[in-house]
């Protein structure tokens, strides 16, 4: 009897100790650790040239009826947030559900027709030719007939992505025709920025490196770029147009169409010149002196094996091999990391913020 209860007193003290340690791996998985990161960056003078710019939203359409007839219902206003698929006006429909009452109608008389000389035709009890009708008619009248079905659902002006309503101009009651513009629309997606570039720029366009943008309402705040295209050829004023794309972050302060950027471009660093990085982010170990890179795509951090060829009086390091221009290097909490390891990045303190209160 001792020997069934010792053994019964070890199987839950393994139950627990399991539960407990998937518990604790469940934990540590959620609890990512959090660092500090920063770009690493060309010693020295690094040429940047400087344009003004406009942000432009995404995408910028007309919706527009497909059919003719009077509006029976504006469903938004202008500066109205819509999602994709909402309705935002109606056209009066008793025409067009007339219309396919008749089409449908007429489709299925001709429709049971067809079938039943198909189906005398795989008896060959009618010809060829007779047969060849059927289909021929059946093809024609299921296309009136989802042209008829098409009609009545064009009766509903569909948003094609999620957006804001931008202007009206048409109202209720007011007889319209196809393809007239009854709102205009922009896009909810990240907005883009264009600027245009003199040809002394143009012509070194394979030396740019990164983008950045300035805005004067949020003081102090730089925003990245991804570039979009730059045009290749020039306009009427000889000058050549550069999209970029506002990357994704504090969506908060999200500069919105129509606000006057001041865009930065980064050129690509001569072959000789050195990157530097704050002396935080250099761990000596047995194999030599680390720094961790952090992946954007993955979350990750991986060790990197560097050069140190200075120790700098601001606090910072020449590196002369194995970093790039560019790469996110981590700056803080370098000594809890460990190779693979998911982390999140410490979130940048806005100047309006201080001490992070709010």
């Amino acid at each position: 009897m001792i020997m069934k209860i010792k053994v019964f007193l070890l199987l839950v003290m393994g139950g627990i100790s399991m539960l407990t340690g998937c518990k604790h791996r469940e934990t540590k998985q959620e609890n990512l650790q959090t660092v500090k990161t920063e770009m690493a960056a060309v010693y020295g003078e690094v040429k940047t040239s400087s344009f003004p710019g406009k942000v432009k939203a995404a995408s910028e359409i007309n919706l527009s009826f497909r059919i003719n007839g009077p509006i029976t219902k504006i469903n938004v206003t202008e500066g109205q947030f819509v999602h994709k698929g909402q309705v935002v006006a109606e056209m009066d429909s008793r025409d067009y559900v007339i219309q396919l009452s008749a089409a449908e109608a007429e489709y299925t008389r001709i429709k049971a027709e067809a079938e039943r000389i198909i189906q005398l035709h795989g008896k060959q009890s009618v010809s060829d030719n007779d047969h060849d009708k059927a289909v021929t008619g059946l093809q024609q009248i299921t296309a009136q007939y989802d042209a008829a079905k098409n009609a009545l659902a064009d009766t509903k002006l569909i948003a094609p992505f999620d957006g804001y309503i931008q202007k009206r101009y048409s109202d209720r009651a007011e007889v319209i025709g196809e393809g007239m513009p009854v709102f205009s629309m922009i896009s909810a997606d990240l907005p883009e920025v264009e600027i245009n570039i003199p040809a002394n720029e143009f012509v070194n366009r394979d030396r740019f490196s990164s983008y950045t943008c300035l805005f004067d309402v949020f003081p102090g705040q730089v925003f990245p770029l991804q570039l979009i295209s730059i045009s290749g050829k020039a306009n009427a004023n000889q000058l050549y147009t550069m999209r970029f794309r506002l990357k994704r972050g504090n969506d908060s302060q999200m500069p919105s169409p129509g606000m006057s950027a001041m865009v930065s471009i980064i050129y690509k660093p001569e072959e000789n010149q050195k990157i530097s990085v704050p002396i935080t982010a250099i761990r000596d170990t047995g194999n030599g002196t680390m720094v961790w890179v952090y992946d954007e795509a993955t979350q990750t951090v991986s060790e990197r094996k560097v050069t140190v060829t200075q120790i700098l009086n601001d606090g910072k390091v020449i590196i002369s091999q194995g970093l790039n221009l560019g790469e996110t290097i981590v700056t803080a909490g370098v000594h809890f990391l460990s190779e693979g390891e998911k982390v999140k990045l410490l979130p940048d303190v806005s100047s309006t913020n201080v001490g992070g209160l709010l």
